[in-house]
């Protein structure tokens, strides 16, 4: 094995126990991930700058300059993200100010909601459609027995495909922590709706009992977007809870390059995800969902929507202070992969042309 090949083994065999090697770097390997990293298109995330976001320090406008100032391709935001200053509050006058803002930067924008309730999906097209955007992150939040909770979501996604028909738009469904993969992609694959695609998050399957590469193949032909994030994960009873810690830090369990790197090498003949999407959740904790000796149709809790409450011994100034650092950080680690696997790329090819002179 050269040194090319054992680098790129190397980066993407951190903390994949278990898994199947990498594949080899060979020069059609390179040349395929070269174009797939000059296609990537990274966004930005409101998660990272919530607890500004909730305490009025920032407003959605302020997220696009963010973006903008990180040569991002684009932005995804929650409905309800800054609270009276968020999306959901604006008038007709400033979601059309917010939406002229983000189309002279340059910046696509990607709406998020935690629900697949009519109602709030109404909502939510309508200010998609109000400042242009196509493409909509949703996830259930029902309680009761995980047959009854799949019939609700399928109901839900039958609606949701008539919009997506109508209105000229893509939802895709996050794995948020208490479905598992598979049982998503059923769901898709039985609505079968090309408009109804997934959202994968790095770290929500941990809660749902999953690992997180079979848990990614299981899901991989309904990819469409992805959050990026890293995560601590925590033993809980017979299932796995997870904290969110720094991504790409000593403290982060996940398989985050080689999971980068499947998601990159997704679609046969173009790049099948559309947004890479940075969400640094610093102190987020999750408890498990699922366990290992579940009955055969468990019972889903209900969950509230996604928060990060202020840690012990911080005060809301300092997590304001450090918010803004750990989303550059998240930057850096995510942009760092990115030049090393084309390095390695670019150094196969040039190898092989000096083998073939």
């Amino acid at each position: 094995m050269n040194a090319i090949q054992s680098r790129f083994a190397a980066l993407l065999s951190h903390n994949a126990s278990g898994e199947a090697p990498p594949p080899l770097m060979t020069p059609a390997l390179a040349a395929r991930l070269l174009e797939r990293l000059d296609a990537i298109r990274l966004f930005s995330h409101g998660y990272p700058l919530l607890t500004n976001l909730t305490h009025l320090k920032l407003k959605p406008q302020d997220l696009l300059d963010f973006a903008y100032s990180h040569e991002m391709q684009g932005l995804s935001l929650h409905l309800l993200d800054g609270e009276e200053n968020s999306l959901a509050r604006m008038t007709p006058e400033q979601l059309q100010a917010f939406a002229d803002k983000a189309r002279t930067q340059g910046l696509e924008v990607h709406l998020e909601i935690s629900s697949t309730r009519r109602e709030d999906v109404d909502q939510v097209v309508a200010i998609a459609r109000a400042i242009g955007t196509r493409n909509i992150r949703v996830y259930s939040r029902y309680e009761g027995h995980l047959s009854r909770v799949m019939a609700l979501i399928e109901d839900d996604l039958r609606y949701l495909g008539e919009l997506a028909d109508r209105y000229d738009l893509h939802f895709d469904f996050e794995q948020h922590e208490e479905l598992k993969s598979f049982e998503i992609a059923e769901l898709l694959r039985k609505v079968g709706n090309p408009r109804l695609n997934a959202l994968f998050d790095f770290g929500n399957m941990i809660n749902a009992c999953e690992q997180p590469l079979p848990a990614l193949r299981a899901l991989a032909p309904h990819i469409r977007q992805v959050h990026l994030k890293g995560v601590r994960i925590v033993p809980e009873h017979n299932g796995f809870g997870h904290y969110g810690v720094l991504h790409g830090s000593a403290d982060d369990d996940l398989p985050g390059a080689r999971m980068l790197f499947e998601l990159l090498m997704l679609g046969d003949q173009a790049p099948q995800v559309v947004a890479f999407i940075m969400e640094q959740e610093n102190h987020y904790i999750a408890p498990a969902f699922r366990q290992s000796d579940e009955a055969q149709d468990p019972f889903i809790a209900y969950r509230e929507m996604s928060e990060t409450a202020i840690p012990p011994g911080y005060t809301v100034e300092r997590m304001m202070a450090d918010e803004p650092r750990w989303a550059n950080n998240q930057i850096r680690h995510v942009r760092g992969l990115l030049t090393e696997l084309r390095v390695l790329a670019e150094l196969t090819l040039a190898q092989a042309q000096l083998t073939n002179a």
